[in-house]
């Protein structure tokens, strides 16, 4: 799950009231958590191969995952349970992962040592850092962003993560037919993302429904949380575009 970003200075005046949003967009807010003993085992263990450091530079994929194959990168993996689990069933694809938050980087190297799985690698940083610096235009062949924060209140939807500006860096790293998909259980920011994508020009919506939403693709596992909601009634939407 996605942490957004912390709320940003007040802009110079004169600006308009979203201009320093859009300037310092983060795809996080900081929050403290505790290591286990057996993530941080994870990070001496697992780190040194899983985890990638952050750079300026561009970041060679090939290299990175030892192979030439298509790269999914994830924004915000919480704990890594979905993560893990899409890596196993589709271990033909590389998975490139940006989460700030250290339990769960540690939690994500535990699944891997524990599943075997070769096909993960990590960034602990910023996604938005990493998209402005370290993958070049054309690098991705999809985008996975699963239960970012939606900022409830009303006064706060200015700081979700899916937004123009953001959507804009990810359509540009796409590969020609690449796919940007988005999942929430809050539905004001489901019709908030489907309203954001329909209005990239170089994105089309892969949905037949006439709501615009996407049947929850195979690859996406019910999450324990996710499960607990449907079963109190609540919906999940999936947002599937590709880019033209």
């Amino acid at each position: 799950m996605i942490e957004s970003p912390t709320p940003p200075p007040a802009p110079p005046e004169g600006a308009s009231p979203d201009a320093s949003h859009l300037r310092t967009i983060r795809s996080f807010v900081l929050r403290t958590g505790r290591t286990t003993a057996g993530q941080a085992k994870a990070f001496a263990d697992a780190g040194p191969k899983f985890l990638l450091p952050y750079s300026a530079a561009p970041l060679d994929i090939e290299a990175a995952f030892g192979r030439a194959a298509p790269t999914i990168l994830e924004i915000g993996f919480g704990m890594g349970e979905a993560t893990a689990q899409i890596a196993a069933l589709l271990p033909e694809k590389n998975f490139l992962c940006c989460e700030v938050h250290t339990p769960g980087v540690g939690a994500l190297l535990k699944r891997i040592t524990e599943q075997g799985l070769n096909n993960i690698r990590i960034l602990q940083h910023d996604a938005v850092q990493v998209l402005d610096h370290m993958l070049v235009p054309g690098s991705l062949d999809g985008v996975h962003i699963f239960f970012p924060d939606p900022w409830h209140k009303k006064k706060h939807n200015k700081r979700r993560l899916i937004q123009g500006p953001l959507v804009a860096k990810l359509v540009s790293r796409l590969k020609p037919a690449g796919y940007l998909h988005c999942a929430t259980d809050w539905q004001p920011y489901a019709e908030q993302i489907l309203e954001v994508l329909k209005a990239e020009l170089l994105l089309k919506n892969t949905a037949d429904s006439a709501d615009g939403y996407a049947p929850k693709p195979d690859y996406r596992p019910l999450t324990k949380f996710e499960n607990r909601g449907i079963k109190l009634g609540h919906g999940v939407w999936d947002v599937v575009f590709v880019r033209v």
